[in-house]
Order: structure tokens, then C-alpha cells, then sequence
């Protein structure tokens, strides 16, 4: 990232709709703005402002490592956004800096060592393999979202909280509800408010606990003074909205594999490559619309010879990075041999998401046990029947009809 011979010639500003897309089509504006410039600008739906946004893969590392473009700072103005009612959590972690929201991590940070996800492979893996003989038992077809996909992610993410199974579909409801764009605002806060009167009232039950799930390190923290009440809630939130993005990232990599059955015949004959193909595939995958949250310049940095102004909104797209030719070489391939593979799919940066590792373990054991245990698995229908959702933040099919 360079200050020099910086340009103060300001680049067109250019509209970017939230599309409603299919299947795994990569957004064709995205596209057209990753050719236009590594650094260009936009104004995103249901604004009237503009944001820069940041596309090639060293730029995004280099940004969202920069503490020089702060999320905190986004609390203090009201940047250019992608849904109307996007309003900032204050206290929340996504929108803080170091050393604040390297306190927060830390509170949980346990829990997503290489020891704290292998706590519940086993558990998990048991958990999926109830679902898939539930699958096996009620027969063809079945929508393999509502049956296995969308509960998966919520059983494993609420063990890994230490969420009651009595509790979860509750959780699952609110989660769809904060995260859709096309939501009634006031709906949308009060799902937030419930899920977060639900955490606190389950972290201070905690507090003081010895167990190793999410809620009771939380629930520690908060009695040791270490966090607040109301920053423990904000994290268990995060990490529970998150599990409704794995949901949909995975609907997608199985869409992706029952169209492309040479994929999937190659992961069945070769189970020795799937973590590294799954790496691949999270790389191809378009896990979302547009793009996430932004950040403000707090100084002028200079990025690809174009001045960034303080007080300036910074978006990166972990999308573009990911097709970043100089990264990837011919980035519209899937290559299960592709290494190294530096994507981005789970971000970079202090912000990177803490259940990366969870996710991959996740998405391995789905691919383990439909390609193994359900080898005529195919689609019940032609692909472009598969209805995706709409109006959504995160990309994925709304249902997956399925046979075998």
C-alpha cells in the first residue's frame, strides 16, 4: 500500500444492485467493477451516498489488516449501506478495533482452537449421522435443506454455544429474520432484541462455570469482569447468525456438486482430497450478496495510486479476492489440486471469522457422509428449478429437491 504519486482524479461512481442470483452465477456488476479498477466507487442499494471498494486480493489483505480503516469509526457516521435498516451495534464486536475487540475474541477464543472444534467432531458427526438416517429412512425425494443442511449447522453451532436442543428452532427463526434484507425493519430489530434477551438471561446462568462451550467461557468472563453482559450477548449473537451462513454456503457447494457430478464422483473415488477440495470449493463458492461491512479511513492512505480520503467508506470484497487472477490462476476453474490456496471466504484480518474452522469441519462431515453413506444422491429436478432465496444477505437455495 503505497503513498505514492497518488491521483486526485476521483473515478465514476457506479450503482450496484443487490441481484438476486441463482445457483452458483457470480454476480455479472461485480464482475464488470473488478475489471473497471482494483479501487473504484459505489453506491450500494437504499442509498443516496457512495463507497469505495477495494477487489484485488492483496489490497483486501493489506486493508482489512490496516488499522488505519477502522469498523469503530463506522458508529460515528452513517456510511454508505446495503440494506435500509442496517443500523450499527454499539458495543458490538464486529464494529470494534484493537484492543477492544481483541479483549471480546479473547473471551471465546478457546473454543476455536484445534482443540476446541475437536471437542465436538464426534458429537457432531453423530448428530449428522441421526439426520442422514432420518433422510434414508423417510426415502426419496427429499429437500435436502429443510432435512439436513439447515438443521446441521444449528445443532452443531448450538452445541458449540451450549444452547439446549429445546431451544434451537427458536434460534434458527430469529437468525432468518435479523439476517434478511427484504424484512420489515421493526421485525428484524425485534429478533435481534429476543435472540439477545435469550443469551443473556443463558450467560448469566453461566457465569462462574468451568464447561467449555461458548455460553459458559462467556458466562466466566462476564463473572471474572473480564467482558460485559451486554458484549457477551453481542458474540453469542454473531456466532449464532453465523450458523444460518453455513447453512447456505454448504446448499451451494451441494449444488454445485449435484450439477457437476464429475466433482462429486471424484471426491467419492478419492476421499483423500476432500479437505483440500472443500478449501476450493469455499474459494468458487459466491457465499454472499454484494458485499458485507465496511470500514472509514481514519487518516488518507494512498491504495493503488488513488488517495483515500479521511472519513472515507471502505468496502472490501472477498468475493473479487477470491478471482483474483494473480492469486488464482485461471480463477473460474475449480481445481481440487490448487495449492496453495489463500482464499478469503471467512475474511482477513483482526475481523476474520472465529468459525472458520468450525465451518470447514462442518462442510467435511456433509461431504463425508452424503457422497458415502448416499451414493445415488442426485437432484430431483433440473437444476435451474432449484429455487434460490431472495431479498437475502447471504446467497443459498431456499430448498434442494433431491433423489437417489
Amino acid at each position: 500500500m503505497s503513498d505514492e504519486t497518488l491521483t486526485e482524479i476521483l473515478p465514476p461512481i457506479r450503482h450496484w444492485p443487490a441481484l438476486d442470483l441463482s445457483g452458483v452465477d457470480f454476480d455479472p456488476v461485480l464482475t464488470e467493477l473488478m475489471h473497471e479498477g482494483p479501487v473504484i466507487r459505489v453506491q450500494l442499494p437504499d442509498d443516496e451516498g457512495w463507497a469505495w471498494l477495494v477487489t484485488r486480493h492483496d489490497d483486501v489483505r493489506k486493508v482489512t489488516g490496516d488499522p488505519r480503516f477502522s469498523r469503530e469509526a463506522v458508529l460515528e457516521r452513517q456510511p454508505a449501506r446495503l440494506t435500509q435498516h442496517f443500523v450499527p451495534s454499539l458495543g458490538a464486536v464486529g464494529f470494534l478495533d484493537p484492543p477492544a475487540h481483541t479483549r471480546l475474541r479473547g473471551a471465546m477464543a478457546d473454543a476455536f482452537t484445534a482443540h476446541g472444534v475437536e471437542r465436538i467432531r464426534q458429537e457432531s458427526r453423530r448428530l449428522l449421522g441421526e439426520l442422514v438416517d432420518e433422510l434414508l429412512q423417510d426415502g426419496p425425494p427429499a429437500d435436502l435443506v429443510a432435512t439436513v443442511l439447515s438443521p446441521f449447522p444449528v445443532v452443531v453451532t448450538s452445541e458449540l454455544l451450549g444452547v439446549p436442543a429445546a431451544d434451537r428452532h427458536g434460534l434458527r427463526t430469529w437468525t432468518r429474520l435479523i439476517l434478511s434484507s427484504s424484512t420489515d425493519a421493526r421485525i428484524s430489530e425485534r429478533a435481534r432484541e429476543e435472540m439477545g434477551a435469550y443469551f443473556a438471561e443463558l450467560i448469566g446462568r453461566r457465569e462462574g462455570s468451568t464447561d467449555e462451550d461458548v455460553s459458559s467461557l462467556l458466562g466466566a468472563a462476564v463473572g471474572r469482569g473480564e467482558v460485559t453482559l451486554e458484549e457477551a450477548v453481542g458474540l453469542a449473537v454473531l456466532l449464532q447468525t453465523g450458523s444460518e451462513a453455513v447453512t447456505h454456503t454448504c446448499g451451494q457447494l451441494f449444488y454445485l456438486l449435484l450439477t457437476r457430478p464429475d466433482l462429486a464422483e471424484r471426491l467419492r473415488a478419492e476421499p483423500e482430497i476432500r479437505p483440500q477440495a472443500i478449501d476450493e470449493l469455499l474459494r468458487y463458492i459466491p457465499h454472499r450478496t454484494t458485499v458485507g461491512l465496511s470500514r472509514i479511513a481514519t487518516e488518507d492512505v494512498g491504495i493503488r495510486g488513488v488517495r483515500i480520503r479521511a472519513g472515507d467508506a471502505v468496502y472490501v470484497s472477498y468475493l473479487a479476492a477470491n478471482r483474483d487472477p494473480d492469486v488464482f490462476p485461471f480463477p473460474e476453474t475449480i481445481d481440487f489440486s490448487r495449492s496453495p490456496n489463500p482464499h478469503l471466504s471467512f475474511g482477513s484480518g483482526p475481523h476474520q471469522c472465529p468459525g472458520g474452522a468450525l465451518a470447514h469441519l462442518e462442510a467435511g462431515l456433509l461431504v463425508d457422509a452424503l457422497l458415502d453413506r448416499v451414493p445415488e444422491l442426485r437432484l430431483a429436478v433440473p437444476p435451474k428449478e432449484v429455487p434460490f432465496r431472495r431479498g437475502t444477505l447471504i446467497r443459498g437455495p431456499e430448498s434442494l429437491p433431491v433423489t437417489w
